[in-house]
């Protein structure tokens, strides 16, 4: 590609925002403290080239980047255009990249993965080609079988970078990509992208906070920002040639790049100073305002001189190409999920060990504890206890693997959602394609555990429907626990979220720990809105109503229960050692408010309870994916943008 084919330009741009963190009280008050960040900034950048921008903390550096790319929040005026023509964010996602200062990689995957699972136009030879081309550039083929997990600092930012190259960016953004490098690696790190800049014709624009001398040679133009004003622009060759014209010339043998930024950042060491460095630095301002209008459209190329070609030749170059289809982005992604969980790798295991093996290993503790259940009196309460570890098992197995392995696909969806690869939905959608397989083999292992003590195994179809209701427990928890991680970051402040809810609705509404005819009015109709109760009482009846429970139980070996009146169910019994008639009279303990018979009555009646079931489970899923659509407060995004 010819150098100057793509030109970004920025004239006069002014952007205000938030300065300083506020509370989460001012927040939703609104009382958020902005000020002006970025204060008339000017600058040009030509296909081919690198431009640094420097300045100490707080100059602005990564606002110049984000106000760029379109991602900044507040009022920006002036113009940013690509080749005469506004940068919208739209264009920006199509004809950009940025590689933001830290980024989640997924582990598991290869670095040769990580690459070629990147949704681009590209696809099968071509994407392959592709990818060994921008490894080879980037020095990354010799650990193209590495697991991104085990990359060193340097690896991982190449790969960061090799992410955007693979999509063939004209403007490429990097904040700090040289950030707490050795200086070995950072020479490579900056002679890598010069290379790129080079070969692809793409000019690259990068923030350094400390440079060294020995990049000097790869930066065609510098940016200096202080405090959001601009203090010199343009060419790094013609830098010298500026600041010795207006009396602040370079000593021997000192880092140009660094001796002008120390002229460039105020200094806080004691009061004189600030004042007298912040007067200096107002004037060197003004003077690049009067002064450097040459300086800022030169490079070390062109020279001062060079003037922008405003003609119609650059717009001749297209801009907007397209984006790939959903569906082949989403075969991407689906392929990327599997790739990363179906691998011989340690993180491959541990996904498939939590995937398929935590329930059943828990259902096997659970039969290691009920095994020895005997047809006595005690066994309506053991079993009505077996049932509801079943269902706590599947609600909170179901939270913990969500809590373990859906954020890091979740802060990948978010970094990705920013370049405008893909949405939420179709997110989720790739998601539960890949989730809900893995959760209905590891209920169905599960169940073949711990339905003997249940039931018969030859009844394939009751086994069946034991299988689907605990399924669906499953995957309620799951879309519960990811609905919460949606606006919640800390992993274990969505856990505990997430477990307190299914808690309350187990404790209320199962009628196992407690009776649901014992509640207050609002609270029993208040539980006709929980999944838990429609799945305990299906599985308590399929459990309570069968011929083993159809007439009274001998409360132990040696006392019988002979005499149990078969209407009352606990207050009339002339045997003293026998509570329960049958198992029709326990279900109505627990579930009937009048002593009414809850076989007939409707409470447990078994389409309408399992019907519930699922319907809470894939209402859950479609309520997520609406959940995943609906536009975020800039300060809840925030949480997940780094």
């Amino acid at each position: 590609m010819i150098a100057g084919d793509y030109i970004l330009e920025l004239c006069n741009v002014f952007y205000s925002g938030q300065v300083e963190p506020s509370s989460c009280i001012q927040r939703v008050i609104g009382s958020i403290k902005t000020g002006v960040i970025l204060k008339d900034v000017s600058m040009i950048v030509h296909s081919g080239e690198v431009m640094a921008v420097l300045g100490s903390k707080g100059s602005g550096k990564k606002a110049l980047l984000d106000v760029i790319s379109r991602r900044a929040q507040g009022p920006i005026r002036g113009q940013i255009l690509l080749n005469n023509q506004p940068m919208s964010l739209c264009l920006f996602q199509q004809r950009c990249g940025y590689v933001t200062h830290k980024c989640d990689l997924i582990p598991g995957l290869t670095v040769e993965q990580t690459l070629f699972y990147t949704p681009t136009k590209l696809t099968g030879y071509l994407k392959k080609s592709k990818v060994k081309q921008v490894m080879a550039d980037l020095a990354l083929s010799q650990v193209a079988n590495r697991c991104t997990e085990y990359l060193t600092q340097s690896e991982y930012r190449r790969l960061m970078i090799g992410i955007q190259l693979i999509k063939d960016p004209v403007i490429l953004l990097l904040d700090e990509p040289t950030w707490d490098l050795d200086p070995l690696n950072t020479y490579l790190v900056v002679s890598i992208l010069s290379n790129a800049a080079k070969k692809y014709g793409t000019a690259i624009v990068l923030t350094m906070e400390k440079p060294r001398s020995d990049v000097f040679p790869f930066l065609e133009r510098v940016l200096y920002l202080c405090l959001g004003d601009v203090v010199y622009t343009g060419g790094t060759r013609q830098m010298l040639e500026y600041f010795n014209a207006i009396g602040f010339p370079c000593p021997q043998l000192e880092n140009p790049l660094m001796y002008y930024l120390c002229l460039s950042t105020v200094d806080r060491r004691s009061r004189e100073r600030f004042v007298e460095s912040n007067h200096q630095i107002s004037a060197l301002v003004e003077k690049f305002k009067i002064e450097g209008g040459a300086y800022r459209k030169g490079s070390s190329v062109t020279g001062p001189n060079h003037t922008l070609d405003h003609g119609m030749g650059h717009n001749k170059v297209p801009l907007l190409l397209g984006r790939p289809s959903s569906l082949a982005t989403g075969w991407t992604i689906y392929r990327r999920l599997l790739s990363a969980t179906i691998t011989f790798r340690l993180a491959g295991l541990r996904q498939m060990f939590l995937r398929l093996f935590l329930l059943p290993l828990f259902y096997f503790l659970l039969w290691t504890f009920y095994r020895d259940i005997k047809d006595l009196q005690h066994t309506y309460v053991s079993r009505s206890g077996l049932i509801f570890n079943c269902l706590a098992g599947a609600y909170f197995v179901g939270i913990v693997n969500t809590i373990l392995l859906f954020p890091m696909y979740r802060t990948r969806y978010f970094q990705e959602s920013q370049e405008g690869l893909y949405g939420g939905t179709l997110f989720l959608l790739t998601y539960n394609a890949v989730s809900l397989p893995f959760s209905l083999l590891s209920v169905s292992g599960a169940c073949a555990i711990l339905y003997p003590l249940i039931g018969s195994l030859q009844n394939s179809l009751e086994f069946l429907y034991f299988i689907l209701v605990l399924w669906a427990c499953y995957i309620f928890a799951e879309q519960q626990t990811m609905a919460i991680l949606m606006i919640v970051k800390d992993h274990l402040s969505a856990a505990i979220f997430s477990i307190y809810i299914t808690c309350v609705c187990l404790t209320l509404s199962s009628g196992i720990l407690r009776s649901i005819k014992g509640l207050q009015d609002w609270l029993y109709y208040l539980t006709y809105a929980t999944q838990t109760r429609y799945a305990a009482a299906f599985l308590n009846r399929k459990v309570f109503t069968s011929s083993m429970f159809g007439q009274a139980l001998p409360f132990d070996s040696k006392h019988n229960c002979t005499n149990v009146n078969l209407i009352e169910t606990s207050t009339a019994m002339s045997d003293p050692y026998c509570r329960y008639a049958n198992g029709q009279s326990f279900l109505t303990e627990r579930y009937s408010r009048d002593h009414t018979d809850v076989i007939f009555s409707g409470i447990l009646e078994e389409e309408l309870n399992i019907g519930l079931t699922f319907a809470f489970a894939f209402g859950m899923i479609i309520f997520n994916l609406f959940l995943y659509l609906i536009p975020l407060p800039a300060f809840v995004k925030a949480k997940f943008r780094e």
